[in-house]
């Protein structure tokens, strides 16, 4: 007597099976990344493999790392940010935290690079509550000085309009303000040797 074969699946159905996996493991991953609030608390241990964003120096002796902070279960853990920047080796030189106590009141880090001569580590950031949602600030890490500081500083009190920016030499940047005061839809760009601004800035007060 024939054996009846055993049945076997169709290409269609693993290939639903497979789309139908990857859905559930979008919306698996849908809680963890994406600087978003959810429509529901997620688990206390949720998002427990969400990992830093690591940005090495290009002489490869630092290197800057931006943590999600993880304080809200009502967002994604990557809502608020902190920047720690390491030596190669592993020593931690000094680190920045941009969370606020309820997780709705601070910043994340939007884009982040180094100069390309390793002298400065600048990220740019938009809020974690929506409030001022067309500033985004940008902050500097001095390799000489080792400390941070604010670009808007640098450019006289007046605010970053984009989270954009770029490096036109080793440590010169360009960014955006605004032309006038108030005048949101009136960008114009601002380039800064951040050297030269670093060494014109007082004293940090901390």
């Amino acid at each position: 007597m024939r054996r009846k074969p055993k049945w076997v699946p169709s290409l269609s159905v693993l290939g639903g099976a497979f789309a139908t996996r990857n859905k559930n493991d979008a919306l698996a991953a849908g809680p963890c990344t994406g600087h978003k609030l959810l429509r529901a608390p997620r688990a206390e241990l949720s998002c427990s493999n969400v990992k830093p964003q690591v940005y090495p120096s290009p002489d490869g002796s630092l290197r800057a790392v931006v943590y999600p902070v993880d304080i809200s279960l009502n967002a994604t853990p990557d809502m608020e940010s902190r920047v720690v920047i390491r030596t190669s080796k592993g020593d931690t030189l000094t680190s920045k935290d941009y969370a606020s106590p309820r997780g709705f009141n601070g910043y994340y880090v939007v884009n982040a690079k180094w100069s390309p001569d390793s002298k400065f580590f600048v990220y740019s950031m938009s809020s974690s509550g929506g409030h001022s949602p067309w500033q985004f600030p940008i902050a500097v890490y001095g390799r000489a000085a080792n400390r941070f500081a604010q670009f808007s500083d640098m450019i006289k009190g007046e605010p970053t309009l984009s989270a954009d920016f770029k490096f036109t030499g080793p440590h010169t940047l360009v960014a955006s303000t605004w032309k006038q005061s108030g005048s949101l839809d009136d960008k114009v760009p601002v380039t800064v040797d951040l050297e030269d601004a670093f060494g014109k800035l007082p004293p940090p007060s901390d």
